[in-house]
């Protein structure tokens, strides 16, 4: 013999809540990490600028040959942070992608779920 368990809709509507309120504490966290990180970056690049004209202020009395081979040289190191700052920030958002398009699974599945049920029921109901 089948043991069913009746959902009723508040229990659905439960589940969404919950759901809706998993997905906004994750995106929430995840927010809060890009914040925290983009934060943490923000002040290396800014680091990062001020050792270079630090640099460039130490070396003014070079030639300006070897300035202009040092100041390539920060830029590429800047270009490369920034690099490594914008693939961090994608892995980020794609993280965040799949979350949200696993919550949209889950949610699909329960509404999925729900209009069978009501199927069902409107079968028994009109057999």
């Amino acid at each position: 013999m089948e043991n069913k368990k009746e959902i009723t809709l508040g229990e659905i509507a439960g589940l969404i809540q919950a759901l809706d309120a998993k997905l906004e504490s994750t995106t929430k966290a995840l927010d809060a990490k890009l914040e925290s990180t983009t934060k943490t970056l923000d002040a290396k690049i800014e680091s990062s600028g001020n050792e270079i004209i630090k640099t460039l202020e130490a070396k003014i009395e070079s030639s300006s040959e070897e300035l202009a081979t040092m100041t390539q040289k920060q830029f590429l190191e800047l270009g490369e942070k920034v690099a490594k700052v914008e693939k961090r920030v994608i892995i980020v958002e794609n993280k965040l992608d799949n979350v949200e398009a696993e919550l949209n699974k889950k949610v699909n599945k329960i509404d999925n779920n729900t209009l069978k049920y009501r199927i069902e029921k409107l079968e028994k109901k009109f057999a």
